[in-house]
């Protein structure tokens, strides 16, 4: 059974608040053990307003390592870029924000190059943010052929390439993903949703556990630590 524990929201402006809060607790903790913070931030719309909130913080950003969950396969410069509104976010911070995508087009390839680059961090994760899309993906683990690479990865292996099916029409490019593996071996899993309808879905993928037929539920399924949800409206 996936333990998950609830925190709801009046607007999205709070959320960010209180999830800025939790991630620059979750920093300074991994700081004060460890001297460094290795955390993977997702793309899309809903983390923007806590990226302005947490790069805020008065954290020893050099000692901060970032990663996105997933990137898509196009130029860093392109706004459909993950890595690109993180950069924009932290790097005046002076947080170290670290690319995992490449010139290489074959998106299998991709994959590879990306996980031999994540090999030179030190894994686990303190912090594993993940999004979920109104079709049940979370990080860019799609339904489609690759799903079973992505979800059953052994452990060790950070990323693999994947071409999702049907193909998301905000961004209908081949992607680089975290693993299920390398996203539930981190300290902490968080995850923020907005809207009613994601809500449910949730609610329905955490449900049906290692039954269910969204990738979110999947990855989920697996996990051996409570997992944070934030909902907004």
């Amino acid at each position: 059974m996936i333990e998950a524990e609830w925190w709801d929201y009046d607007s999205v402006e709070e959320m960010a608040d209180a999830v800025a809060g939790d991630i620059g607790f979750i920093i300074e903790s991994a700081l004060d053990a460890r001297g460094e913070a290795l955390i993977a931030l997702p793309g899309g719309k809903t983390p923007l307003p806590v990226f302005a909130k947490l790069a805020q913080a008065k954290l020893n950003w050099k000692k901060v390592t970032i990663i996105p969950t997933d990137e898509r396969l196009v130029p860093l410069t392109d706004e459909k870029s993950n890595i690109r509104a993180i950069a924009q976010a932290f790097l005046p911070s002076g947080a170290r924000v670290y690319p995992i995508s490449s010139d290489i087009t074959d998106y299998k390839l991709a994959g590879n190059s990306a996980n031999a680059k994540l090999s030179d961090l030190r894994f686990p994760l303190d912090l594993a943010w993940l999004g979920v899309g109104a079709d049940g993906h979370t990080a860019s683990i799609f339904a489609g052929p690759d799903l079973d690479e992505a979800l059953n990865a052994p452990k060790g292996r950070h990323a693999v390439g994947v071409m999702p099916d049907p193909m998301p029409a905000e961004a209908p490019v081949p992607r680089i993903t975290l693993t299920r593996s390398a996203i539930l071996s981190a300290r902490t899993v968080l995850i923020t949703v907005t809207g009613e309808a994601k809500k449910e879905l949730l609610e329905r993928a955490i449900e049906d556990g290692h039954s269910s037929k969204l990738p979110i539920g999947r990855v989920l399924a697996e996990a051996e630590q409570p997992i944070d949800i934030h909902w907004a409206p």
